[in-house]
């Protein structure tokens, strides 16, 4: 299994497991087009938008991670947000969802990030008990709300 930073040339396969985890929790409202353009922007600006990781074996993608960056006042410092993390259930408790986090977290160290956060379904306990484990806690006191500006 190889690790590596996504290129341009990655998009079209990418999509096809971004499809696969839109699927996965049920996000709708997948946009091939609308998305190609987006990790276009985010890969043509790593330094200021984040960076997406891939996981591949035998020449298959079988997992990408997703980091976009903010720029915090309150943690004093650039965070990382982990905006999608998925690996194909055939591929999965092999270590590639590991082995992509060790890759952005330390690139993100080197980039002067301060933190990583994520989001998680409530009732996504597997995936719960992998952050966990790799350090990951409920920040005490806290929910997340937000609200689309579309």
């Amino acid at each position: 299994m190889e690790i590596r930073r996504a290129r341009v040339e990655d998009i079209p396969r990418l999509l096809a497991l971004i499809r696969r985890y839109w699927d996965f929790e049920g996000i709708e409202g997948f946009a091939a087009l609308r998305l190609e353009l987006v990790l276009k922007e985010l890969l043509a600006h790593p330094a200021e938008r984040g960076s997406v990781w891939l996981a591949e074996s035998h020449g298959a993608l079988i997992g990408y991670l997703i980091v976009v960056l903010v720029m915090s006042v309150e943690h004093q410092g650039l965070i990382g947000e982990i905006d999608e993390l998925f690996v194909l259930p055939e591929a999965r408790s092999q270590g590639a969802g590991a082995a992509l986090l060790a890759a952005a977290e330390a690139e993100l160290l080197q980039r002067g990030c301060v933190r990583l956060q994520l989001q998680l379904a409530h009732g996504n306990t597997r995936a719960r008990a992998f952050y966990e484990r790799l350090g990951f806690a409920a920040r005490a006191g806290y929910a997340l709300l937000d609200k689309a500006l579309r």
